[in-house]
Formats: C-alpha cells, sequence, structure tokens
C-alpha cells in the first residue's frame, strides 16, 4: 500500500466519519424550539450532503486499498492484525451495503431498519478501524521496521 492510499483513505474515513456522526448528533440528539421546522440546526443538511456526496469516494479507496493491501494480508500465512482486519472488512461491507439502501427502500420501516443497521455496522467499523490501524502500527514498529514489502512477489495461499 502506498502512502497516498493511506493517507487518502484515512482522510476521507475521518471526514465521512465526522460527517456522519455530526449529522447524527444533529438529526436525533437535537431538539429545535420552532415548531415548524425541517431540521433541528441549519447545517444539517450540509452534513448529510457532505457525508452522501463523499462516501462513494472512500469506498471506491476502500477498493484500491482491499486490492493493494487487504488482499494480500488475507492469502499471506502471517496472521498479524487479522482479526481486526477481518472486522474492518466485514463491517464495511455492511455499512456500505446499508448506506446504499438507505437510499433507494421505499418502506418506511425498511429505512428505519437500513438507517440502524447503517450506525451499527458504521460504529462497529470505527472500532474495528481504530484498532486496526493502532495494532497495525504496534506490529510494524515491533518487529524491527518490517513493513508491508515482506508480502511482495505471488500470494503465498491458492483460492
Amino acid at each position: 500500500m502506498t502512502w497516498w492510499e493511506r493517507w487518502g483513505f484515512n482522510a476521507l474515513h475521518t471526514v465521512v466519519a465526522v460527517t456522519g456522526i455530526v449529522y447524527f448528533y444533529m438529526k436525533y440528539a437535537m431538539l429545535t424550539d420552532d415548531p415548524f421546522a425541517v431540521v433541528n440546526h441549519p447545517w444539517q443538511s450540509m452534513m448529510l450532503a457532505l457525508h452522501v456526496v463523499l462516501a462513494p469516494f472512500f469506498i471506491a479507496f476502500f477498493g484500491m486499498l482491499f486490492r493493494s493491501h487487504s488482499f494480500r494480508k488475507i492469502m499471506s500465512s502471517d496472521p498479524k492484525n487479522r482479526r481486526t482486519g477481518w472486522t474492518s472488512l466485514v463491517s464495511f461491507s455492511l455499512m456500505a451495503l446499508s448506506g446504499y439502501l438507505i437510499q433507494v427502500v421505499t418502506s418506511s420501516v425498511l429505512i428505519t431498519v437500513m438507517i440502524w443497521a447503517h450506525v451499527a455496522t458504521s460504529t462497529l467499523f470505527l472500532v474495528g478501524y481504530g484498532i486496526h490501524l493502532v495494532l497495525g502500527y504496534c506490529v510494524t514498529t515491533g518487529s524491527s521496521g518490517a513493513t508491508d514489502s515482506s508480502l511482495a512477489g505471488p500470494a503465498r495461499l491458492s483460492l
């Protein structure tokens, strides 16, 4: 994985997470004094728009990282940091799917289910990926400087 892939993914991850958390707070935790208000905060629509517009770029970066990092780690015989990697992979996939389905389902019950599924999987991804980053840093610095370059060459396990 290159430095710009890592930097871009983490930057998009931060922006998408912050806009999602702020939007969630504005929508569900804030109350307005105006009985005719459609939104609870003037920036609520902007947070949702930023979240929805930047999420596809975040998903695209995840696809690049899957190719350059995740797939190689899955095929590697080295089990370091694999559990949090799988947690991140599965929760990201479910988070992206539920985020897409929020926009296309038509039943109000299904929309509510998809919203809460998105919130739950997003929380799991935030925690799992945060732990994955910390453990990855510890593994990288604790193993005398070994990095992803040790995975160069063909995969060690067959599909």
